[in-house]
Order: C-alpha cells, then sequence, then structure tokens
C-alpha cells in the first residue's frame, strides 16, 4: 500500500467543528509567485562573491589557453544565455493546468489504491458531460464560478507555486482549501514540477480522510460514538486502570473487544481506528494484544508487562 504523505502541513479552523465532506469547485487556480531561484541569485551572494565567481570561470578559461578579452566575452554570453534559457522557461504557460491536473489524478490514485468506505473529498462538476467535452475542445477551463451551483458547493480550492531557491527546476507549491463555512486548512510541498503534488496529495487525502474524533459508526442496531481521549484522538497509559478512569472523566469508557476488533477492521481510512501491532487497553485491567491470537488476544496487564497501553474512548 502506497505510504501516506506527510510532508509540512499547517491549517486553521474551529477545533469544535467536525471536518465537512468535501464537494470542491473543479477548477484549482495556482497563482505564480516571486521566482526564489532567481531571487537567490540576485541577493543570495554579495557584489564580493559574485566577482569572485566571475574571476574563477576566467581564469578556468586563461587556463585552458583563451585569452584575458575571449574569456570575458565567453562567461558574459555564458551568463546572459543562462538568464535567458531561465526566462524562456519561465515565460511558458499551463504550469497552472499542470499542477490542478497532477493534484487530481494523484487524489484519485490514493482513493483507487485504498479504497475507503466513502470518499470525503470530491470535485463537482455542474456540467453536463456535452458542455464538458465542447469546452475541453476549445480549451476552455471552468474559471467561472456560477451561483445557481453554490447549493452543491461545500468549497473551493486554490494555490501559489514558485520556483524554489534551490535553481535546480523544483517548485514550491501551497494549496490553499476554504470551505462555505469558512474554515480554512493550508498544505505545502516542495518538488519537481511533475511530482510535487503527489506528497500534497497525501497530505489532503491523510487530512480528511482518517477517522474523526468525535465521530459516530454504526455497530449492529446500534451506534458507537468515539469519543478520542483527552486532549487527543488516541492516547497511551501506564496501565489499563489509568486509561478506564481518563475515559471516566469525559462521561466514556475503554471499547470492548468486538469493539475494538470492528473498528480496526473498518481501518482508520473509513470511520474506524486500526490496532496496528499495539496493546489497548480494556476494562477490568485486561489488554487486548492482536499479536497474541493464541489461546485469546484478550490478556492480564501482569502477562503483557508493557510500558504503556494505548486507547481511545467511546460511548
Amino acid at each position: 500500500m502506497r505510504c501516506v504523505g506527510t510532508l509540512l502541513f499547517m491549517v486553521g479552523m474551529n477545533a469544535s467543528a467536525a471536518l465537512p465532506d468535501l464537494q470542491l469547485w473543479p477548477t484549482i487556480p495556482f497563482i505564480r509567485g516571486q521566482d526564489l531561484c532567481q531571487y537567490q541569485d540576485a541577493y543570495g551572494r554579495n557584489k564580493i562573491q559574485i566577482a569572485q565567481d566571475s574571476t574563477q570561470d576566467m581564469l578556468l578559461l586563461m587556463r585552458e589557453g583563451a585569452k584575458a578579452r575571449d574569456a570575458l566575452t565567453i562567461v558574459i554570453a555564458m551568463d546572459d544565455l543562462a538568464n535567458k534559457n531561465r526566462a524562456h522557461a519561465n515565460a511558458g504557460v499551463g504550469m497552472d493546468v499542470m499542477l490542478e491536473g497532477t493534484f487530481k489524478s494523484d487524489l484519485d490514485g490514493l482513493y483507487r489504491e485504498i479504497n475507503p468506505s466513502s470518499k470525503k473529498v470530491a470535485f463537482f462538476n455542474p456540467l453536463p458531460l456535452t458542455q464538458l467535452v465542447r469546452d475541453l475542445h476549445e480549451q476552455k477551463r471552468q474559471g467561472y464560478l456560477d451561483q445557481r451551483y453554490l447549493a452543491g458547493l461545500s468549497g473551493v480550492a486554490w494555490g501559489t507555486y514558485s520556483y524554489s531557491p534551490s535553481c535546480k527546476g523544483d517548485l514550491s507549491v501551497t494549496l490553499h482549501i476554504e470551505t462555505k463555512d469558512g474554515a480554512t486548512f493550508n498544505f505545502q510541498a516542495q518538488g519537481a514540477p511533475a511530482a510535487v503534488m503527489q506528497p500534497m496529495a497525501s497530505q489532503v487525502f491523510e487530512f480528511f480522510q482518517k477517522t474523526q474524533f468525535p465521530s459516530k459508526v454504526r455497530y449492529g442496531d446500534k451506534t458507537i460514538d468515539l469519543l478520542g481521549a483527552p486532549g487527543t484522538p488516541i492516547s497511551h497509559a501506564a496501565s489499563p486502570e489509568n486509561a478506564a478512569n481518563s475515559c471516566k472523566k469525559i462521561q466514556g469508557r475503554l471499547p470492548t473487544e468486538a469493539e475494538y476488533e470492528f473498528l480496526s477492521s473498518l481501518g482508520d481510512w473509513s470511520g474506524g481506528v486500526d490496532m496496528r501491532h499495539d496493546f489497548w487497553a480494556m476494562d477490568d485491567g485486561k489488554v487486548l494484544a492482536p499479536d497474541l491470537r493464541n489461546p485469546s488476544p484478550v490478556r492480564s496487564a501482569d502477562e503483557i508487562r508493557a510500558s504503556q497501553y494505548h486507547f481511545y474512548c467511546v460511548r
């Protein structure tokens, strides 16, 4: 399974608000920012360093047999050629279209690969297919946001990009998502233009698709409230008794063996919690050890003797 990225991302939102199922406008405009490579060239070195670099280039050419005047002319010509090539590359159009397309493709690839039970992020397309094909044929983008379509829309996304200061062709990209209720989410990545949106898509998938606390899960003919742990979704305690007391303080309890197993079968991306290879606290001083199935995964804490026990609370 593809590893979901955890690169830098920044989030601003109301802590009490549950994450929405996002229906985003299909166009993601990317605004080009300052060329950090050129900025680094201009301000990253002082005049003495620039002069020393130019002198070094001239000396290398003269050692190869070039006269001083010819060496100077060659150095100036090479510098002009580099600037022209960079200007030509930066003048090309379509970088925003490529970033949008690769982001959507990478995000869709994650959904196909992991296949969660519900999709938390999707792109709203208000046009009939005939109109969409006509617009694509005319190389149009859905940049105009019609008031008639706002009812089916829950958010918009836009981004900024700039050439990174490494001067190796990498991009620094920031993606902003804003919902109708004013919550904002910001994600950031850096890399080659063709690959930079893959870690960005991983960040978006992980943040919006992962199980949120508090939330509700249907369990047979009843509903389980996933409360999380005090101050954090999943915590750990020195003993099962300490974990049980923590749950009581938020009017909850520890899950039963069957509940732990059921929620683990749902997984982190479909509303549950993967148990992984950890030890999980239960009531009455018991521990659920998913890797110790024979004769039973339910053991006493004295038998396990772990340094910590993971837990979350339910109601």
